[in-house]
């Protein structure tokens, strides 16, 4: 008997079923051969949340909760954060390598040309609340490019897919900048090409009278960071929405747009502004062990801390706290700095915490270096969505391009009435 199989036996009726592993996985359509009589269904497997269903065969992200481990396309998250700038890690995720002088250059001039709305984009985010979330400006405005761009829809044809998704790329820090200007009640300020994709984001958001915005080297790498360290996740809650949305051949902006409407969840992109929300109520560090008390019994939850993949220290909360540090040497120290320090030494050495391997997450530092930029907390989600952008388009073109795929449509388990009739 091959030893790549899992044999399985049916207690019902005694039958016994081999079904071939491949890479550590058995397919969910071969449990339907498992049945009792020729008109049963046949085996389904029942996975709420998908907690242990892969639903896709792909070459971007590796991740090792186990150990700590993320990588882009095979290279470790720290190498990337350290040499590259997140155009180059957009190129990684994209083609595949990260791109030569010329290649990057090129690269950056495809994006650099894409950079202007529309006009009647300015016209219709005006239409929205003067404290109208920016999350929700965001998600409107990305949905609303697909009506600008007749051709989106042919996502068979490179060339065009191509373009659609450089094309978003270059729009969101103008859309996430013009939303920021529409909810603080700005007048709208242009992309200026002659900047780093990052830098032009700060100076289209913070840019006043002067002629020419001055970025700061150490903000503008300090968001180029972060971007990088966002950029892709794996199979997270909105990156599948982007793939199962997608799956139906819609085009890649309708597809963003539902993807930002998962991520702009509380249990995703604004995990960071809970974060804050806690150390805010803790106010005073004797007030810590009064918080670790009542999350061990459960009546409270400790915000940044654990991760549904990671049973490690999360390897990009290490990157950004060492980020913080530069940050508030420009900006001045975050009061709210000491605090989280504090939490994580104490939670660290609790052995309840460390028994369940509830380390420190990326969402734990991140909003401590937005806030201390000079970002109101519902931007938060916004630059989440800017960073995995280039993520959820190298998880959807690889979705399109896999044979394999089809339309997305789980099953159920039917829990309702049998059969009724109206009297």
């Amino acid at each position: 008997m091959p030893s790549d199989t899992l044999t399985i036996t049916d207690n019902r009726n005694g039958k016994s079923y081999e079904v071939p592993i491949e890479d550590g996985t058995i397919r969910a359509m071969d449990l339907r051969q498992i049945k009792i009589s020729d008109d049963d269904f046949g085996l389904m497997s029942y996975d709420p949340a998908f907690l242990n269903t892969a639903s896709c065969r792909s070459k971007i992200t590796f991740i090792d909760g186990e150990k700590g481990i993320l990588r882009y396309r095979g290279y470790p998250i720290e190498e990337l954060a350290e040499k590259t700038t997140f155009l180059e890690v957009a190129f990684l995720l994209l083609n595949g390598e990260l791109p030569t002088e010329e290649e990057h250059e090129k690269w950056r001039q495809e994006i650099v040309v894409h950079t202007m709305v529309h006009e009647n984009i300015k016209h219709f985010m005006d239409e929205f609340h003067h404290d109208a979330h920016p999350m929700g400006i965001l998600l409107s405005t990305v949905g609303a490019l697909s009506t600008f761009y007749p051709n989106a829809p042919n996502v068979s044809d490179p060339v065009n897919r191509r373009l659609q998704m450089v094309r978003l790329i270059a729009k969101m820090p103008t859309l996430a900048a013009f939303a920021y200007r529409h909810r603080m009640g700005m007048p709208y300020s242009y992309p200026d090409n002659n900047l780093s994709y990052t830098g032009n984001l700060l100076s289209m958001m913070f840019k006043m009278a002067e002629p020419k915005y001055e970025v700061n080297p150490v903000l503008e790498k300090a968001l180029n960071l972060l971007f990088i360290l966002h950029a892709d996740h794996e199979q997270n809650c909105s990156t599948s929405a982007m793939r199962s949305v997608g799956s139906s051949r819609t085009d890649p902006y309708s597809a963003a747009a539902a993807a930002i409407g998962a991520l702009y969840g509380p249990l995703h992109g604004g995990a960071n502004e809970a974060v804050l929300r806690m150390l805010r109520n803790i106010g005073s560090p004797d007030r810590i062990p009064h918080l670790i008390e009542r999350v061990k019994a459960g009546e409270a939850r400790l915000m940044g801390f654990g991760h549904r993949v990671y049973k490690n220290y999360d390897p990009r909360a290490r990157i950004i706290k060492e980020m913080a540090n530069k940050v508030f040497e420009v900006t001045g120290r975050n009061p709210l700095l000491d605090l989280a320090l504090e939490l994580e030494a104490i939670a660290l050495e609790d052995e309840y915490f460390v028994e369940r391997k509830l380390y420190p997450n990326v969402d734990f530092y991140s909003g401590l270096i937005y806030q201390s930029m000079g970002f109101p907390v519902d931007m938060f989600p916004v630059l989440f969505a800017l960073g995995r952008t280039v993520g959820w388009l190298a998880q959807w073109e690889e979705m399109v391009l896999d044979s394999e795929q089809k339309i997305a449509r789980p099953r159920q388990i039917y829990t309702g009435h049998d059969l009724r009739h109206l009297e």
